[in-house]
């Protein structure tokens, strides 16, 4: 039962993050509470040390500390700083968030750089701007997705983390 957990609550939800992000330009608020309680409950459940728990809520901490100052300073949505902190807390203070955070800026600059461009185009072709969130993408007036860049870093690293030689 353990092991189901950690092999399918973090990834689906992160994934459904960053599709729902690519689709609507919105995180719901419930991933980011089922991320930071999959997390509780697979810490207690695998009997994580006090100073395991501190370094994990470090992690998640500082993360959501640096998040809230861009979301407040505009440059970041508050969906995507919860999305970032909860997955920060899967992750803990470590070389792992390092890793996650440079996957997140390198992501997140292509991703950037791609809309950027794909804004340029004068008009979409009747299918595309018939979709709404192709439209939506390609409107310059709209914000950059960027729990995609998120998703893609946490799914990227959470193979490397600690829970997966837990599993043995």
């Amino acid at each position: 039962m353990i092991e189901n957990i950690q092999l399918i609550v973090f990834p689906i939800l992160v994934a459904f993050a960053g599709a729902s992000d690519l689709f609507t330009m919105k995180i719901p608020n419930r991933v980011s509470i089922l991320l930071v309680a999959g997390f509780v409950i697979l810490a207690i459940a695998l009997g994580l040390s006090p100073e395991q728990w501190g370094w994990h809520l470090a992690g998640g901490g500082i993360v959501f500390v640096a998040c809230f100052a861009m979301f407040f300073l505009g440059w970041m949505g508050g969906g995507d700083a919860k999305l970032a902190s909860a997955i920060a807390l899967w992750f803990g203070f470590n070389e792992t968030l390092l890793v996650f955070l440079t996957m997140v800026a390198i992501y997140g600059m292509f991703l950037t750089v791609g809309l950027l461009a794909f804004r340029t185009l004068p008009v979409l072709p009747g299918p595309l701007f018939r979709q709404d969130w192709i439209a939506r993408l390609h409107d310059r007036k709209t914000g950059i997705p960027y729990g995609i860049a998120i998703a893609a870093a946490g799914l990227q690293v959470y193979p490397s983390t600690f829970w997966f030689p837990a599993l043995h």
